[in-house]
C-alpha cells in the first residue's frame, strides 16, 4: 500500500477531524493509498488541541507555527489547509508552488481575484495534484441522487433546491468570531463559509446557473468582542438565491433554489438536496441522515413517495455492513478515502465520487460574485459563463 505524508496546516476542528480519518483508516479494506501525517502547523502551540496532536499521533515528527518550514520539509508529500478564507490565496500557493499535493478548504480564495490567482498556480502545476474540501455528498443517499443524474433517471428537470442551514448565531449574545468579520471571511459572508457546500451536487451534476436573483440578510448587526464590548458583525447571515439553470444534457431550464443560513431556528446541521424530475424525484436531507425519499413515476400510474433507509452504502468500501447507519465522521473518511484514490489512481469510481476540484470552485466564485450584485442592485443578475 503506498503511504502518503501529510502535513495539517491549521490544526482546528476540521484538521482534527482528518487526523481523526487516517486514525480510521483501517476501516477502509480495498483502499490502496493511506494517508500519513508527519507535521503540524498552527498559529499557537501551547494549547489543548495541539496537545492532542502530540498525544495522539505518533508519528508527527515537526510541529511548528510556521508554514513556510512546513513545506520546505521534504517529507511532507501533500497537505491539508483549513485556515481563514483570507488566508487561502497566500498558504495555496505557496503549496502549489512548493510541489504538494493539496487538499483545500472553501470557498479556495477569499474572492474571485483570490481563487483565480490559486487557479493560475494550480494550471502552472499539473504535477500537483489539488482538490477542496466537501464531505456531505459523500453521504448514501445523496450519492444515490448523484447516481441517478449521472444516469439520467429524472428525466426532464422540473425544479432543484439545496442549502445548509444551521442555528449557531441565533444567539445574539454569541462572541464575534473570524466568519463575522469582513477582513478575514471576506464580502460573500455566509455564501463563503456555507455557500460551497450548496452548490456541490449541481456543479458535480453539470448544471449551469445562467442567472440569480439573490436576498442577503444582515440580521444580527453587532457581537459581543469577548472583552466586555460589542462590535460590528460585518458579514450576511442569511443568503438565498434564486438561480435560472440550465442542463446542458437535455437544454431544459428550470429553477434553483440556493439556501444558507448561519441562523435557521430549529436547525442544527442541515446540508440537503432536492431534486424534482417528470420521470423521478428524491429528497435528502441531514435532518434524517439516513434517509433518502424517493418518487419513480410511470406516466398514468400512481404517485407513490417511498422512504428508503440507506444504511452504510458507500462508495468506497468499508469494513461496516451495510445495515449501519453512517454519520458525518464516515461521510469525511469517505471524502479523504476519495482524495488518496484519486490521487494514487488519477480515476473516480464514478462522477460523484471525487472530491471538489478546484476548476468547480470557479463557477461558485461567479455565482457569489453575481449574488453580491444582485443585492446591491436588487436586480436579477447574470452569471459569467
Amino acid at each position: 500500500m503506498r503511504t502518503v505524508r501529510f502535513g495539517i496546516i491549521g490544526c482546528g476542528t476540521m484538521g482534527r477531524e482528518f487526523a481523526s480519518a487516517a486514525a480510521r483508516w483501517l476501516h477502509l479494506p480495498e483502499m490502496m493509498a493511506r494517508p500519513e501525517i508527519v507535521a503540524v502547523c498552527n498559529r499557537t502551540l501551547d494549547s489543548a488541541k495541539m496537545n492532542w496532536f502530540r498525544d495522539s499521533i505518533p508519528t508527527v515528527r515537526q510541529v511548528t507555527r510556521d508554514y513556510r518550514e512546513l513545506l520546505r520539509n521534504p517529507e511532507v508529500e501533500a497537505v491539508y489547509v483549513a485556515v481563514p478564507h483570507n488566508l487561502h490565496e497566500e498558504f495555496y500557493i505557496a503549496a502549489i508552488e512548493a510541489g504538494k499535493h493539496l487538499m483545500g478548504e472553501k470557498p479556495f480564495g477569499i474572492d474571485l481575484a483570490a481563487n483565480t490567482a490559486i487557479l493560475t498556480a494550480v494550471a502552472r502545476h499539473p504535477e500537483c495534484f489539488v482538490r477542496c474540501a466537501s464531505q456531505w455528498f459523500f453521504f448514501p443517499a445523496a450519492q444515490r441522487i448523484g447516481r441517478m443524474i449521472e444516469a439520467g433517471a429524472f428525466g426532464r428537470i422540473i425544479e432543484v433546491n439545496a442549502g445548509f442551514l444551521h442555528s449557531s448565531d441565533l444567539n445574539p449574545r454569541k462572541p464575534i468570531n473570524w466568519k463575522r468579520m469582513l477582513e478575514f471571511n471576506g464580502k460573500y459572508g455566509v455564501l463563503g463559509d456555507l455557500g460551497p457546500h450548496a452548490c456541490t451536487m449541481g456543479l458535480r451534476a453539470g448544471w449551469v446557473l445562467r442567472d440569480v436573483r439573490a436576498v442577503l440578510s444582515d440580521i444580527v448587526p453587532e457581537r459581543p468582542d469577548g472583552r466586555g464590548g460589542m462590535v460590528p458583525c460585518e458579514t450576511w447571515d442569511n443568503a438565498s438565491l434564486l438561480c435560472e439553470a440550465e442542463d446542458p444534457v437535455s437544454g431544459c431550464v428550470f429553477p434553483y433554489h440556493l439556501r444558507t443560513e448561519r441562523i435557521s431556528p430549529g436547525e442544527q446541521n442541515n446540508w440537503y438536496v432536492e431534486v424534482y424530475g417528470t420521470r423521478a424525484s428524491a429528497r435528502f436531507s441531514l435532518r434524517q441522515a439516513n434517509t433518502l425519499e424517493l418518487l419513480e413515476y410511470t406516466p398514468g400510474g400512481e404517485q407513490a413517495l417511498r422512504r428508503i433507509d440507506m444504511g452504510h452504502e458507500v462508495a468506497y468500501a468499508s469494513v461496516s455492513p451495510e445495515t449501519f447507519q453512517f454519520g458525518v465522521c464516515d461521510a469525511i473518511l469517505q471524502m479523504w478515502a476519495a482524495f488518496l484514490s484519486e490521487l494514487d489512481t488519477r480515476r473516480t469510481p464514478g462522477r460523484f465520487a471525487g472530491c471538489v476540484t478546484p476548476q468547480e470552485s470557479v463557477q461558485w466564485h461567479k455565482l457569489f460574485t453575481a449574488a453580491l450584485e444582485s443585492q446591491a442592485t436588487g436586480t436579477t443578475t447574470k452569471v459569467p459563463a
